[in-house]
C-alpha cells in the first residue's frame, strides 16, 4: 500500500486516477478546492472502490497562504508521502490575478506545486522510493520573467503555455537537486475529455482515461523507478523531448531565483 497525494481531485483526470489508484486499495490524499465538492468525491470513490482509507484537504492553489495551511494539516496526520502527484491546473478562470497580483495560472500551475512540494519534500524523503508526477502540457513556451512576477500581462494562452514551461523546468531542477526522489514531468496528453480542455476549445480529441491510465503509470510502475528527471509526452506514449529552455541551466538557474523572491514577498 502506498500513500498517495493528488491535487485536484474531484474533477478530470485528477479524480479519475484517484478512483483508480483507490480501487487499488492505496491510502489515498485527496485535495478539493471546494470543500462540500471535494466531501461528494471522497464519499463517491470509497462507494465505488470499498476504500476507506482515503481523506481529504482544502486548499486554494491561487492564495499561498493556503497552501501552507494544507501542508501543516498534512504534515500533522502522516508522517510520509508515497507518491505526490501536482494535477490541479487552470487555464480559463473568471479570475485573472491572485491576491498578490501575479496571474492566477503562473499562481496555480506553477508556482502552488513548486510551494506545495517543498513543504512536503520532508515527508516524500521518508519515503522508501518516493516519486512526484508534475503535469505538463504540450503547450510550453519561453517564460517571461516579468510575466512571472506580475510586472506585465499576458494573454491566457501565454500564461498557460509559460506556466506549463516554468513547471517542466522547475521539475529537471527538482529531480537533480534531489536524486533521491523520481520526479517526471508529463504532458498527461493533449485535449483529454475534461472540463479545462472544453471551457477552454469547446472539443476534446481523446478520452480522459488516457490521461489517468498514464499517471497511474508512471506514479506505480517499476518501469519508470530510474525515471528521474525525464518528459513523458502522452500524445506520443513514450518519453520525449521537451521544450529546449528546460535543458537551459541559466534559464532555471533565473526561474528558480525569481521564483525565490516571488514566494518570500
Amino acid at each position: 500500500m502506498r500513500t498517495i497525494l493528488i491535487t485536484g481531485s474531484t474533477d478530470g483526470i485528477g479524480k479519475l486516477t484517484a478512483l483508480k489508484l483507490a480501487k487499488q486499495g492505496h491510502q489515498m490524499l485527496l485535495h478539493g478546492r471546494d470543500s462540500e465538492k471535494l466531501a461528494d468525491t471522497i464519499l463517491a470513490i470509497k462507494d465505488q472502490t470499498g476504500n476507506a482509507k482515503i481523506s481529504g484537504f482544502v486548499s486554494d492553489l491561487s492564495d499561498f497562504s493556503s497552501i501552507e495551511k494544507m501542508v501543516v494539516d498534512i504534515s500533522s496526520e502522516f508522517t510520509s508521502i508515497d507518491v505526490l502527484i501536482n494535477n490541479a491546473g487552470i487555464f480559463i478562470s473568471r479570475i485573472e490575478q491572485n491576491q498578490d497580483n501575479l496571474d492566477i495560472r503562473f499562481a496555480v500551475n506553477y508556482l502552488a506545486p513548486y510551494l506545495l512540494t517543498k513543504g512536503l519534500l520532508p515527508l516524500l524523503k521518508n519515503s522508501n522510493s518516493p516519486r512526484i508526477i508534475n503535469l505538463s502540457s504540450a503547450a510550453q513556451s519561453t517564460v517571461s520573467m516579468d510575466a512571472l512576477a506580475g510586472k506585465v500581462q499576458i494573454s491566457s494562452n501565454a500564461a498557460y503555455a509559460q506556466s506549463k514551461l516554468a513547471l517542466t523546468m522547475w521539475s529537471f531542477a527538482l529531480a537533480k537537486a534531489n536524486p533521491e526522489i523520481v520526479t517526471i514531468a508529463v504532458n498527461p496528453g493533449s485535449l483529454l475529455n475534461t472540463k479545462m480542455a472544453l471551457e477552454a476549445y469547446g472539443q476534446h480529441w481523446s478520452s480522459a482515461d488516457k490521461g489517468a491510465n498514464v499517471l497511474c503509470e508512471l506514479a506505480m510502475s517499476d518501469q519508470y523507478a530510474d525515471s528521474n528527471g525525464k518528459y513523458f509526452d502522452n500524445d506520443i506514449g513514450s518519453f520525449s523531448h521537451a521544450h529546449n529552455d528546460a535543458y537551459n541551466e541559466e534559464k532555471i538557474d533565473q526561474l528558480i531565483s525569481e521564483t525565490s523572491k516571488i514566494l518570500k514577498k
